[in-house]
């Protein structure tokens, strides 16, 4: 007779990125799946730098595994001009709720900081993510080549007062 189990879920926190997360964020924006083929160029030597981490409001989300503290995805908020810089999930992370996890944290740090309106920029694969997670098509961006040689849709977060 076999047993079977299935897996633990893990919970999963939100921290304040660190300067020492860089290089793993970096890896995650590089890694993208979203980013292949005739994307790859706009990521191929993206860096997020100790630097940027301590400049903008980054945060992780953060699983536990048999290896410690594993990083499965991040955002960044910029506050002036309201933005959501970045945000990523891991490819094998996709599809557990992270991503709208990192969006309602998003929403909540906004509301903190005073603001009623964030804006993205979003990546044509992420389009309908931002659709389901609740965000309004403003326009488009237009192509900024040679980095973004494409338009990409531009949403907001309508940010409720608490």
């Amino acid at each position: 007779m076999s047993s079977r189990t299935s897996p633990v879920r893990r919970p999963i926190t939100i921290r304040r990125a660190v300067a020492r997360d860089a290089k793993r964020l970096t890896r995650l924006v590089r890694g993208s799946g979203a980013y292949e083929g005739k994307y790859a160029a706009a990521v191929a030597g993206y860096r997020v730098g100790p630097d940027y981490i301590e400049a903008h409001r980054a945060f992780v989300a953060v699983g536990a595994d048999e290896h410690g503290d594993r990083v499965l995805g991040f955002y960044s908020l910029v506050l002036a001009p309201p933005e959501l810089d970045l945000l990523f999930v891991a490819d094998e992370a996709q599809g557990r709720g992270i991503g709208r996890l990192l969006v309602a944290h998003m929403q909540s740090e906004a509301r903190a900081a005073g603001l009623d309106r964030v804006r993205v920029v979003s990546h044509l694969p992420a389009e309908d993510f931002y659709h389901r997670v609740g965000a309004v098509r403003t326009g488009t961006a237009l192509a900024n080549p040679p980095a973004v040689p494409w338009d990409r849709p531009e949403f907001e977060f309508r940010i409720p007062s608490a």
